[in-house]
């Protein structure tokens, strides 16, 4: 195809669809069938394999200028890309936390793919879908209706976005012209040495600086300290900071402990603080009737954060910010524009719009997996299923206790296993039992620090998850264990 000048016009057929529509038909169809059979026998590989020099050395090739065959690109994919992924799909996947995804969750994911729609704003069906999801999770939070939602990348996102958030609401419209000029240097926020790193980077991004930021004591099940937390906000205010925001922890990173959110209501309340709750994967059991009780609280939240890609199973990725203030929330994103301009009726109708609710103006349609998923579980089979990932987590604490060459280093309060292998040099040793895990394809584990000691963290959320594959861990612990000492 010649480039078109002043005084030619392109080609009006040049298009990038296929010449031949039945020849892609055939290999979709085989990319989809390879693809569920990828998910089916997933047992039959190993969870993670290494990647061979020369599978890598393959992505360092120079800008192609000329198109390939589609066969012969799906051919380089299942070859050297399929088979060295991080392997969360599969049921000896433990480290992190990474939900399993399901297949119905790819075949929507494929679906939005098709539609290829901005899901940014104007009037489709596509954001009529999200503010369905909004409706949900109102529903699941116990919210009020005047409560606004949005999707995001993932917690991280929504972390930084509920911090704006709050911030906006202490100083006022001003900090989106003056930023932190007029209010900003005296503002303080709490939270746990418990909390994920996001949470430091968020205050950060948010103009703070980390030094802004309480690391406030936990007891010994890894709980923020209300009482501690109480007497920094009495000290800070007695200093002449101006204490602002709380962020609770409902799963922990290290361990899964959830804080006492009803007394951390108690403490905002009394002090007129934001409570903004960091539910990465935690907050989704309130779908569980075992874990709900222990998120006593998190419906008085101001804000919350988490993902439907971890212990919802939504493929990646599917964060999302919940915020009770829904006004407020659009009063910190919403940015009117002339080439945005709303109206009542056409394509650029349906005001409010998503990007009125975060800094994204180009979003994927992640509100029709997540859809897919909970019309398609519902939330009692999803909520069974994050109980069952609890359960097996007692069973592998309970096999622990029985071995002696094993020992606990936390409480198991969730999903989330921190033990390790009984050994003179245990850091070390316990690190080589991790490698040789991930190298031997049996299981993936990750580690963590606790008071100092390197602990193997086993984070069971993927819903395929049984006891032989708990079973398989301590077998290959042990079997590890022996041969690094």
């Amino acid at each position: 195809m010649k480039p078109a000048s002043r005084d030619t016009l392109p080609e009006a057929d040049e298009t990038l669809d296929p010449d031949d529509w039945n020849k892609l038909r055939a290999e979709g169809h085989r990319m989809l069938d390879d693809m569920f059979n990828h998910i089916a026998k997933v047992r039959e590989r190993p969870v993670w394999r290494p990647i061979p020099a020369e599978t890598r050395a393959r992505f360092r090739e120079e800008l192609p200028r000329e198109g390939a065959d589609v066969a012969d690109i799906y051919r380089e994919f299942a070859e050297y890309i399929a088979p060295y992924t991080a392997g969360n799909v599969h049921p000896g996947f433990m480290g992190w936390v990474n939900g399993g995804g399901t297949a119905v969750g790819m075949l929507a994911e494929m679906l939005a793919a098709g539609l290829n729609t901005n899901v940014a704003g104007r009037d489709q069906m596509p954001i009529e879908v999200e503010r369905q999801i909004v409706l949900w999770v109102r529903q699941m939070f116990g919210f009020p209706d005047a409560a606004s939602g949005i999707f995001v990348t993932g917690t991280s996102m929504a972390n930084l976005m509920g911090i704006l958030v709050a911030r906006s609401a202490r100083i006022g419209p001003s900090v989106r012209q003056r930023g932190l000029m007029d209010r900003g240097a005296g503002l303080i926020a709490y939270t746990s040495v418990a909390t994920h790193g996001c949470i430091a980077q968020a205050i950060d991004l948010a103009g703070f600086g980390t030094d802004a930021l309480r690391r406030i004591p936990v007891d010994r099940c890894h709980r923020i300290d209300a009482d501690a937390l109480r007497a920094q906000v009495a000290v800070d205010r007695a200093a002449g900071l101006e204490p602002f925001l709380v962020i609770g922890s409902a799963g922990t990173v290290d361990i899964g402990a959830i804080d006492d959110l009803a007394a951390l209501h108690g403490v905002c309340r009394d002090e007129k603080l934001w409570l903004h709750i960091d539910g990465a994967f935690g907050a989704l059991g309130v779908l569980s009737p075992e874990i709900a009780p222990r998120l006593a609280g998190i419906e008085s939240a101001d804000s919350i954060a988490f993902d439907f890609h971890k212990w919802g199973q939504v493929p990646y990725d599917a964060g999302f910010l919940l915020v009770r203030d829904g006004e407020q929330h659009r009063r910190t994103f919403a940015a009117p524009v002339a080439y945005l301009r709303r109206e009542t009726r056409g394509l650029a109708a349906g005001s409010p719009w998503p990007c009125d609710y975060g800094p994204d103006m180009s979003r994927g349609f992640r509100a029709l997996k997540t859809w897919f998923t909970l019309k398609a579980y519902g939330t009692e089979r999803l909520g069974a299923m994050i109980g069952r990932t609890c359960a097996l987590a007692r069973c592998l604490e309970a096999k622990i206790a029985a071995e002696p060459k094993l020992e606990m280093l936390a409480p198991v309060q969730l999903n989330i296993v921190c033990f390790r292998y009984r050994a003179d040099d245990a850091d070390r040793v316990n690190a080589e039992i991790v490698a040789l895990l991930h190298e031997s394809g049996i299981a993936a584990p990750s580690t963590t620090m606790l008071d100092g000691r390197l602990a193997i963290r086993a984070a069971i959320v993927n819903h395929r998850t049984g006891m032989r594959d708990i079973e398989a861990l301590v077998s290959a612990v042990l079997e590890f264990g022996a041969r690094a000492t």
